[in-house]
């Protein structure tokens, strides 16, 4: 018998009850969600029901049949149905043999909310078989034609052996078993996020969720919603009961990107949290109390905030009890080879290639070039070599105009460049910049610059200048 697909249905299949709660709250505010206990029960709940799901998140790991064995199941009764394998374990054969059964992602826990939200969002927009690219997920967990024998490092994506990272490793170490809030600062681009991260990972939280949110990309008008949630009827056009990040989080942990960028109202809030451990709903008159570590991250200067008055003092005081600072890519040059082969490892496959080295000079031009977006730049770099130049050995010259042209030396008025060469380099430099200071949302960006974002895409397609994975086209 026919049975139709909802569109909006989402089955969670996990045996861990916290697991399958915190994705059931995440996920009721967008889809409709079933959850199952365990494969079988989740099929039964397939072969019963009056329209299927449009997609199943399953769990890797589970008592009796595992979730390779239940994906078989699903894949043989319903072939075009979309699978996404969630799974506490990182071995990448295993990855390898759900993709191969059919599973159109997988996903490693803890997760990231955005992560996971953004791959549900992308996967029902492809369809269950049409992939047109590999996804953020796979492209930084899986090696799926190749099957590459690469582990990461103790500190996952964090790479680097200069003196300043081994400190970063040593607080790292210190710090992510205790519920002390930590204020993570650093340059745009330097991977505050990834060390967010790794703490949660080696904290006792780690089998709870793990949310990281933008601050700085959300609107001021919609932020407070956002992190507390609302009532139906709160406000104009809040039609539903929202549950906000903070609930979200609860039992994990909670990155606050670019704390610097929230309004005073919002950090009274934050404030009464940090010393209460509740929270109040928009419209709503009760305190709700959560469970969540806090991590905040900026890439500013909070005590200049507090001065100019738009970082409340009491708040800052509050964030500011451990710090950890990632060190910009300048300021450890040494570790620029690793991360390229670290790059080149995790990202050729995709391309079609196993492997592309580079020239010694090719090398000295890349460590002495200043990366003023930090390994964030750098991964895009090496990014854009593997899927532009159809060679095994990268060359000085097949390096990008602007870091050719920053390595020379000479000044602007002095280059041996052709005027179309130097004009190039210095239109790359100021949408780099403007970029950076957007946290690279193109909107944004376009309004420094002063131009439309029809134009600001047009001239970055036409220099080749591409944005990080997850960034807002």
């Amino acid at each position: 018998m026919f049975t139709e697909i909802n569109k909006n249905k989402i089955l969670i299949v996990d045996d861990e009850p916290n697991v399958r709660e915190s994705l059931r709250m995440i996920l009721s505010n967008y889809y409709d969600v079933q959850t199952a206990e365990d494969g079988e029960l989740a099929v039964k709940i397939m072969r019963e029901s009056d329209s299927l799901p449009v997609l199943v998140l399953l769990d890797l790991m589970m008592p009796g049949r595992d979730g390779l064995e239940i994906l078989a199941d699903i894949k043989q009764l319903y072939p075009q149905m979309a699978v996404i394998i969630l799974t506490a374990s990182t071995g990448v054969k295993s990855a390898v043999a759900a993709m191969k059964i059919g599973a159109v992602d997988y996903l490693n826990k803890p997760y990231d909310v955005d992560e996971l939200l953004s791959l549900i969002e992308e996967t029902l927009r492809k369809g269950a078989s049409g992939r047109t690219a590999p996804s953020k997920t796979a492209i930084h967990q899986v090696h799926v034609e190749n099957e590459l024998d690469f582990i990461e490092g103790d500190f996952g994506r964090l790479v680097g052996k200069h003196p300043l990272m081994k400190e970063l490793y040593e607080k790292i170490t210190a710090i992510a078993a205790r519920e002390t809030t930590i204020l993570i600062t650093g340059e745009s681009g330097t991977g505050k996020e990834v060390v967010a991260n790794e703490i949660h990972k080696r904290s006792h939280r780690s089998n709870g969720p793990y949310v990281a949110i933008n601050c700085a990309a959300i609107p001021e008008t919609l932020i407070e919603s956002e992190l507390f949630g609302h009532e139906k009827g709160a406000f104009t056009h809040a039609i539903d009961r929202r549950v906000g990040h903070f609930e979200n989080a609860n039992g994990g942990t909670l990155l606050l990107d670019e704390i610097g960028e929230l309004n005073l109202s919002v950090q009274v809030k934050m404030l009464r949290f940090l010393q209460e451990k509740e929270f109040y709903r928009v419209g709503y008159s009760k305190p709700t109390h959560v469970d969540v570590r806090v991590l905040a991250a900026t890439n500013k200067s909070l005590e200049a905030a507090v001065r100019n008055g738009t970082f409340r003092e009491d708040l800052f005081y509050r964030v500011n009890v451990v710090v950890i600072n990632v060190p910009a890519l300048r300021e450890r040059r040494e570790d620029i080879p690793d991360l390229l082969d670290y790059f080149v490892r995790k990202l050729a496959p995709f391309y079609g290639t196993r492997k592309i080295t580079f020239t010694v000079e090719a090398l000295e031009c890349l460590c002495r070039y200043g990366w003023p977006g930090n390994v964030r730049e750098l991964e895009n770099i090496t990014e854009s070599l593997l899927a532009l130049c159809n060679k095994e050995t990268i060359d000085i010259s097949d390096l990008p105009q602007r870091i050719r042209y920053k390595d020379s030396g000479l000044a602007e008025g002095q280059s041996s460049l052709s005027f179309e060469d130097a004009e190039k380099a210095f239109e790359t430099d100021l949408i780099l910049k403007a970029l950076q200071s957007s946290n690279f949302v193109q909107t944004k960006a376009a309004e420094l610059l002063g131009i439309s974002r029809r134009i600001l895409k047009y001239k970055m397609d036409k220099l080749g200048i591409a944005l990080p994975k997850g960034s807002i086209e």
